[in-house]
């Protein structure tokens, strides 16, 4: 009897081992040890006098309400650990794990350029054709800018193309989707202007999410396949990418795997998410680990020891500086081998970073729109770690405040942004987003004394007293927000959006 129950509980234990939601996943065990001293080694932040203030990751997220990170470290092209923290949604216990899928937003741009490239490499297209000789079901407007120069692949791939709109804020998931035409043509459902060509093409860097959705119909018109397919087709399945799609998440097993997106305050994205049709603009869903292989594939092609996408020769020509700071799809670093890309979704932030000949790097994604508060620092502690050529950036004035408001109240707030400006390292830009911040977590009493501090900082600055009349508005200070938005348009006449907040106010203005 004994021996016929063994299989079943075989069998029993290896189905709860697979339910056993999977956090961390090392190369060898001495990697914990190098994990936990990155955790403890995020960079100080240096206050004016020389005060400091040191966190750990884990307060990291706290601080900046950040519920869940995905992260990867690559070296010599293999993943050295994988780890998640957090939960996929707030408020609610399921862990993120090793297989939660988060948003990869322009990411997505490089990894739908590595598909093209195969197809050029094939043939399809040419990358320095015009490509409306291409495109089908839509074509790019010419106009006197297009008569010499056309927009091509390379230009696209470069951001160099002259082309429109900077990026998409995608959809709510119970909006009308518009189809790719339409949103090149700025037609409703589209909630973007049309994208067209308003510089000179080829003749300087100017990023462009609108050309990337002109790369994303081509390969639709040519390949005759929905894009998802042709990426699954093209990247993922010849990657062995387990946890990657430009699927919308429609289907309950799927949304299942999925992160939730959360604003700056910690409230949930509406609907967990934003969709985009703008697929190969912002539409992929990944893991950091995926990405990483991504990147290690990369790596790998340059050195000629993969070829499962592209050449060696058409990889190197993509780590080619095109156009400065771009290669064909990636940002590069002149000054050394570096490669990579971030990427914000409505609620979700990331980040790529990778030396190709090295094959090493991180990925970082949280779900998120506070993500890059702690990216850049969490990249600087694991270059730190592995002796990657990384250092973070200083953090901005308002991340400063932020950190001091959370640890100090607001008035040590107050008081450090006097100080910062008289560094000259405050702008009014730094206190609105913080003001932003707190009048969007429904927090109106910090609101409001952040934008005042500002107009009383900046006196010339027609946004600052705009914020300050929004804010004033939601307080049901009616007649304060007229003085502010009057100040406003008398420091800005240019400034619609005071002309329209004091008509909804009844402003009898001359």
């Amino acid at each position: 009897m004994r021996r016929q129950h063994l299989p079943y509980m075989m069998l029993l234990s290896l189905v709860l081992a697979a339910q056993t939601p999977e956090t961390q996943r090392l190369s060898s065990p001495a990697e914990a040890a190098r994990i936990q001293r990155v955790e403890q080694g995020m960079p100080t932040v240096v206050l004016p006098g020389g005060e400091s203030i040191k966190l750990s990751l884990a307060e990291w997220m706290s601080v900046f309400r950040v519920p869940g990170l995905s992260v990867a470290v690559f070296d010599q092209n293999k993943i050295l650990w994988a780890k998640v923290y957090g939960v996929r949604e707030a408020g609610k216990k399921d862990p993120v794990t090793l297989d939660t899928r988060f948003q990869a937003g322009s990411i997505s741009k490089p990894v739908t350029v590595m598909a093209a490239l195969h197809f050029v490499e094939k043939g399809t297209f040419a990358l320095d054709e015009n490509v409306n000789d291409k495109l089908l079901s839509w074509k790019v407007p010419d106009n006197d800018l297009t008569r010499d120069q056309k927009v091509t692949l390379r230009r696209i791939m470069s951001h160099s193309a002259g082309t429109t709109v900077h990026g998409f804020q995608g959809y709510a998931v119970t909006d009308s989707m518009p189809t790719v035409v339409q949103v090149l043509n700025g037609e409703k459902p589209a909630n973007t202007p049309p994208v067209r060509v308003d510089l000179q093409p080829g003749t300087q860097f100017r990023y462009s999410g609108g050309g990337t959705t002109i790369l994303q119909l081509l390969m639709t018109d040519q390949l005759k396949q929905p894009f998802p397919r042709i990426m699954d087709d093209t990247i993922i399945r010849p990657l062995g990418l387990k946890h990657s799609s430009y699927e919308h998440p429609t289907h309950a097993v799927w949304a299942s795997q999925t992160a939730a997106g959360h604003y700056f305050n910690g409230t949930v994205v509406p609907g967990r998410w934003h969709l985009y049709p703008e697929m190969a603009a912002a539409g992929l869903w990944t893991t950091a680990s995926d990405l990483a292989e991504v990147a290690i594939e990369v790596a790998r092609s340059k050195a000629g020891k993969s070829n499962r996408v592209l050449s060696k020769a058409m990889t190197q020509q993509m780590l080619t500086l095109q156009r400065s700071p771009m290669g064909l799809g990636f940002f590069l670093d002149s000054a050394s081998d570096r490669f990579g890309h971030g990427g914000a979704d409505e609620g979700f932030q990331a980040n790529l970073m990778a030396w190709s000949d090295a094959g090493c790097g991180v990925v970082i994604m949280a779900n998120s729109d506070n993500g890059q508060a702690i990216i850049g620092k969490l990249m600087a502690s694991i270059a730190k770690e592995y002796g990657f050529d990384f250092k973070a950036k200083e953090e901005p004035a308002f991340l400063k405040l932020h950190l001091v408001m959370a640890r100090k109240g607001l008035a040590q707030a107050l008081t450090l942004a006097k100080v910062l400006k008289q560094e000259g390292t405050l702008t009014p830009q730094d206190l609105d987003t913080l003001g932003q911040r707190f009048l969007q977590a429904g927090q109106l009493p910090e609101a409001l004394k952040l934008f005042e501090a500002n107009v009383a900082l900046y006196a010339e600055d027609s946004n600052a007293f705009d914020s300050l009349g929004e804010a004033q508005m939601v307080a049901g200070q009616k007649e304060a927000a007229i003085l502010s938005y009057r100040k406003s348009l008398k420091l800005d006449p240019k400034n619609e959006n005071a002309v329209k907040m004091l008509d909804k106010l009844g402003d009898p203005r001359e």
